[in-house]
This record gives C-alpha cells, structure tokens and sequence, in this order.
C-alpha cells in the first residue's frame, strides 16, 4: 500500500527559494509574444508556491510515519491535530485566488498561442503542460472546498483511522460505524462539490486513484476473473497434490526477520543511501522527498513469509519511487502515476518475481542460514511450493496469489454498495462474511479478521481495485519484457539490476506522462486485459497442482 497524495508532483526537494528553467517556447524570430511573458510569470509563481506548500507537505507526510509507526497510541490524537494543521496551511495556498488564477491561466494557455492539435511555437513544454492539466484536475475536484470544510475533513479522517485501530483490535465493528459513516458522507460531499465531475459517484471515487477506469471496466474484467478463477479453484481443492507449508509456521525471532528484510532489499537492489523502514500496524510505503522513499512491514513471529512477501510488494513501490525520471521532480510531476500503476509493480516485485521458482531459490540459501533451524529439513522444491500453496484465507494481505483476486471483487462490490447507498453501514460484517462464503468457502469468525482488517475505508473508496488492476498491468508488461530478456534467468543469477533497468526504461519512464490505458499501450502494444493474468494463472498453478 501505499499513500494517496495531497498535493500533485510532491517534490520536496526543491527549495521554496530556487529558480528554475522557464518552460515555454519562444517564438521564431527569438522574441517574447504576450502569451510567453504571461506564461513565463505565472509559471514560475505557480512553481514557487508549490515549492512552500510542499514544505508543509513533507513535514506532514514525516509525522504521518512517525504517528504509523513510533507514535504511542495516546499521542496519536496530537499529531492527528498537527497533520490536519500542516495539510490546511498548504492547502490555503493551493486554494489562494493568485494561485488557482496562476494555474488556470497555465492550464487555458498551454497551447500558447495554438491548439492541443498544433500547438504554438509559444507553448509550454511537454513536462509543463502536464503540470498544468494536473494542477486544473485537482482543481475542478477542490475549488468549492473552503479551507474549513478541509480542515474538518482532515480531522474526520485522521479520527477515522484512530477509531478503525481500536475498533480492529477490539474486532467490534460497532465502534467503527460512526466514523464510517462520516467518512462515506464527506466522500459523497466531496463529489458533489466537484466542478467536473462522472455521472456515476463512484467512478468518481475511482478515477481518483485510477484516472480513466471506470466501474464498467471493472466489472468486465472482474466478470471474467469470476468466470476462469471459480472453476479453477474448484480443480485446485478437488487436486491430489498435498503441498507441505509446515515449515511456514515455525516461529522466527524479530530480529532474524529484520536481518532478512535487508537481505531482500538488498537483492533487488532497493537504494538504503535514499531509503528506510521500519515496522507499522499495516504495511505501506510513503515517497517523503525525491531522495527519502521508505517502507514499512509487520514482523509474525511464527507467520515469516508474511513479512518477505510484504517486503518485497513495499519494496517494489519504493523502486517505483527511487527510478522514476529524475527530472520529473524538477518540474512537479514526479509521483503523478496512479495507484493501479504503482501496485503493478509492488506486485510484480512481490509475485511475479518474489514467488518464482527462481527467486525462492536464488534466496532459499541466504534464509536458511538467517534463520537457523527452521528450514534445515526443507528442499528447495518444497520452499517454492509452500510460499505459492493455494488455501482459501480471511486475510487481504496474507491471501495467496490465486485467490488474492476475490479478496478484491468483494470489496469492491462492496464498497460500491456503500457508496451508492443500497448497503447499510451496520450491516457490513454480515455482507462481507456472505461474499466470502460465496467466493471462497470461509466465514470469518470476527470482525477483526472480517470487514475491519484494512484501514482504506478510513478515509476513501475506490482504492481497492488498483490492486487487481495492477496484476492485469504487469502480466501484460511481464510478458512483454519475456521478449527483450530472460527475467527468469536475471532472477535466478541473481541481477536484478537488468530486471529493474528494464523496468525504468519501459514501465516508470512514461508513468507520469500517460493515462493508465494509454500507459499499459505503449509498453505492450495492445488494450488492458485480464487474460493474460488469467493465462499466467491457469499455467503456473494447473502446473503446481498437476490440473491438465
């Protein structure tokens, strides 16, 4: 997981008081038209007050770590307070008349004296013009949101996800309801305040963290995972192949766990001179500053490969992260990809590299040795096979790579019934525990390990499609890259590096730029489909469990 942002292109590297390059063209005879002095002027305000707010920014995405990870449970109310003061003085700029009169003026005018179809020789440049157009979505979504209503919103959430903490580890989803139903309400609030905005709510919702998907997509995509995944599954129960996973729940100290969260890190070639972690409730991965990407997991004392596959879905973010386009930061676009771009990669990192027979035997040796005794009595074979058994479970993030798509379907399903207001708050817990007997043959014996175990509904909807999406992005991109080099011997070798070089040139380098269907194009040539993660799925685990 990994955290929305507040304010576009974060970059909080750059100092409020640096100049930067002027980004507009200039006419052929090497004067300034009208239009490029404005530009030139409003451009430079624009990027000088998103230097200051971003100062803000940072401050509160540092606090945001230390109230997730150090912070003792009675001061999180505190910096709950601080985060929502921070947040509204760098919003009060963003919502200032120069600003949004700045902006606007950019986004009106990008094309300098042309057209989006031939722009004039006095237009902003590429990175520019998307800053631009950036700055103006984000505008249309906040322009009716006064400073107060933000405020009170901030601190909504921020109580939210204090009360989703003790509801959770109370497993009383009662005490949850209240918040729930603030958070649903300012939601909606928020869309209506819209000055552009989708006819269906909840697309709205969605294009926030997946800009040009809609509900439809969704629910064709989803419609065939249910479709292929179902019967698959029943073959999988029905195989004769017993898998052994004993070894899984053998209890390995903190301490040898940390050890192995560098050692992983380190193998994928994740920059610790520009990044570091440390260990939270829920795991995620927070970008604070073009040389500051840092990760999170959760150690389980007898549940280790918990914290190796966390680490090595964290760990794709902040690769992300670190070798995104270098002068993207410069010109505030950095960190511009959305959710469904960013967890393709953590889960390409997690899965389709972290899961590989490869990579479970390039590491097997290095995590024997870490933990001593516990795998003494495994084959590598038997390593390999454990970390990808197959077993209907409760838990999102402990899910298994096949079934890890239904824990998405129902929320999703669900959370569009919040938002449409056809499921009522109260009953959560047993529309939930309903779907997951429907999909998966189980029922929560709890709300803990039931509908409180993810905090995203602390503060929004329509995050967790991204998670789905990002599988379908990467087994296209995946195998795209099959063509070009061979990851499975890169893996195997250990070089990551020529993995993560492809990655950069072919999947982060245009993130930024792209809308995620226009995105997902350019590296592979074709339109977003499920099928050729449903293919990879049949394939590899009709394999493991020998289903003709």
């Amino acid at each position: 997981m990994i955290p929305a942002r507040a304010v576009p292109g974060r970059n909080t590297n750059i100092a409020a008081e640096e100049t930067h390059d002027i980004g507009y063209r200039q006419n052929g005879e090497g004067g300034m038209s009208e239009i490029s002095k404005t530009l030139a002027e409003k451009l430079e305000f624009v990027r000088k007050t998103l230097a200051t707010a971003e100062r803000y920014e940072h401050a509160v995405h540092v606090i945001n770590f230390d109230m997730e990870t150090l912070c003792p449970a009675d001061g999180m109310e505190e910096e709950g307070e601080t985060i929502a003061f921070l947040s509204t003085e760098a919003y009060k700029m963003l919502k200032s008349d120069d600003f949004i009169q700045a902006a606007e003026y950019l986004y009106e005018h990008r094309f300098g004296s042309g057209t989006e179809q031939d722009p004039g020789e006095d237009a902003l440049e590429e990175l520019d013009c998307l800053l631009a157009e950036t700055l103006h979505r984000e505008y249309a979504k906040i322009r009716n949101i006064t400073p107060e209503m933000n405020h009170e919103f901030t601190l909504a959430f921020n109580k939210a996800y204090i009360d989703w903490l003790n509801a959770k580890n109370a497993s009383d989803f009662s005490a949850f309801v209240p918040s729930l139903e603030k958070v649903r309400e300012i939601n909606l609030k928020q869309v209506s305040l819209r000055t552009e905005r989708k006819e269906n709510v909840y697309d709205n919702l969605l294009d926030d963290y997946e800009r040009g998907i809609t509900s439809a997509d969704l629910d064709e995509a989803f419609g065939k995972c249910k479709e292929r995944l179902i019967p698959f599954l029943e073959k999988i129960k029905a195989s004769r192949k017993t898998i052994r996973t004993d070894f899984l729940s053998r209890p390995v100290k903190d301490e040898q766990q940390r050890e192995m969260t560098r050692y992983l890190l380190e193998t994928i070639r994740y920059d610790f001179r520009r990044g570091a972690y440390a260990t939270t409730e829920h795991p995620f991965t927070d970008d604070l500053a073009r040389n500051d990407v840092r990760i999170t997991t959760h150690f389980y004392p007898e549940r280790f490969s918990s914290s190796l596959y966390s680490v090595m879905h964290e760990g794709g973010h902040a690769l992300f992260g670190q070798l995104q386009p270098y002068e993207h930061h410069g010109k505030y676009v950095a960190n511009n990809m959305t959710l469904g771009m960013h967890e393709s990669v953590s889960r390409f990192y997690e899965n389709r590299i972290g899961r590989s027979e490869a990579f479970t035997g390039l590491i097997f040796p290095k995590i024997r040795e870490i933990f001593p005794g516990v795998l003494d009595d495994v084959s590598p074979k038997e390593f390999y096979e454990g970390v990808n058994v197959v077993s209907p479970s409760l838990i999102r993030t402990e899910a298994d790579e096949f079934t890890y798509t239904f824990h998405i379907i129902i929320r999703y399903e669900i959370e569009k019934m919040i938002v449409d207001g056809t499921a009522s708050i109260g009953d959560l817990p047993e529309i939930w525990n309903g779907k997951y007997r429907e999909y998966l043959g189980i029922t929560p014996q709890n709300d803990a390990e039931g509908v409180l175990q993810d905090v995203h509904w602390s503060g929004s909807f329509g995050y967790f499609p991204t998670y789905a999406l990002g599988n379908m992005y990467n087994a296209m991109f995946y195998n795209r890259m099959k063509t070009e080099i061979d990851p499975s011997a890169c893996v195997a070798a250990g070089d990551l590096g020529t993995v993560n070089t492809w990655m950069k040139e072919n999947v982060f380098a245009k993130a930024n730029l792209l809308e995620p269907k226009d995105w997902i194009r350019d590296i592979t040539g074709r339109a977003l489909t499920p099928d050729d993660f449903l293919d990879y799925l049949e394939e590899k685990y009709g394999t493991l469990y020998g289903i003709g």
